[in-house]
């Protein structure tokens, strides 16, 4: 059944964080505190691991680096086009009106928790060709390996940031719905360098998603979120 590994996907999430905030509840602040910087370590060395993985490579004289210059024209390109778009703010709005309507209007965290769940769930290339497997072949085999990885995740940022964290399930289902509708349109495009530039630039900027999460929103990471389109197209680009 084609879109299962989506339905998985959003159920493993909202049960995450349902647990993680029932357990929040019976934490002092202090250790949500201590939580909330641990989760925001832990995102920030995936980010970075990630990073290191398709940035360094052994050879015969040494580590050298690679594809560098594809990450930072896909930041910068993807960052531009993002901020003129205003995809933070739209992404604050939706979740603003989510608070309203989920009768959550008190709960002062409610859009922080939404946007930083979200932007850690939605990043990254298992999501993308999670997907299109679902779509193409009924391959629901990535999405399960995600659903569980965003369920223990989402369990430790529900425990430090509320109840809004339940609310990423929308933006996961509908991005992994619509990739699984239009995977056989897709799939021409997943090269194994289209790919490694996703995950790459995707992996940039779930680092950006912990540093926000130990530090006071410094980086608009939504914003940038364009950068994995650019990441795309350059993989067709020889030099890239």
């Amino acid at each position: 059944m084609p879109g299962l590994g989506t339905i998985v996907d959003a159920l493993a999430i909202v049960a995450g964080a349902l647990i993680g905030r029932f357990a929040g509840k019976a934490l002092p602040d202090r250790v949500q505190k201590t939580l909330l910087s641990a989760c925001g370590v832990m995102t920030l060395f995936i980010g970075i691991g990630g990073v290191m993985q398709h940035m360094l490579v052994v050879t015969q004289s040494g580590i050298k680096t690679q594809g560098t210059m594809m990450m930072i024209l896909s930041l910068i390109a993807g960052s531009v086009l993002g901020g003129i778009i205003d995809l933070e703010g739209k992404l604050e709005k939706f979740g603003v009106y989510l608070k309203e309507k989920s009768g959550n209007a008190d709960d002062a965290s409610f859009v922080n928790a939404f946007v930083t769940a979200s932007l850690t769930v939605c990043i990254g290339a298992m999501a993308i060709v999670g997907s299109i497997e679902d779509g193409i072949y009924a391959d629901h085999s990535i999405l399960f390996t995600k659903s569980i990885l965003d369920f223990v995740i989402i369990i430790a940022m529900a425990s430090a940031l509320g109840i809004g964290t339940a609310f990423s399930a929308i933006p996961v289902a509908i991005l992994q719905g619509v990739v699984t509708l239009l995977a056989r349109l897709a799939a021409p495009l997943m090269t194994n360098q289209t790919m490694s530039n996703l995950s790459y630039v995707g992996a940039a900027l779930i680092t950006c998603v912990g540093i926000n999460l130990i530090f006071p929103r410094k980086v608009s990471v939504a914003n940038m979120l364009p950068s994995l389109i650019f990441a795309v197209i350059l993989a067709f680009i020889p030099g890239f």
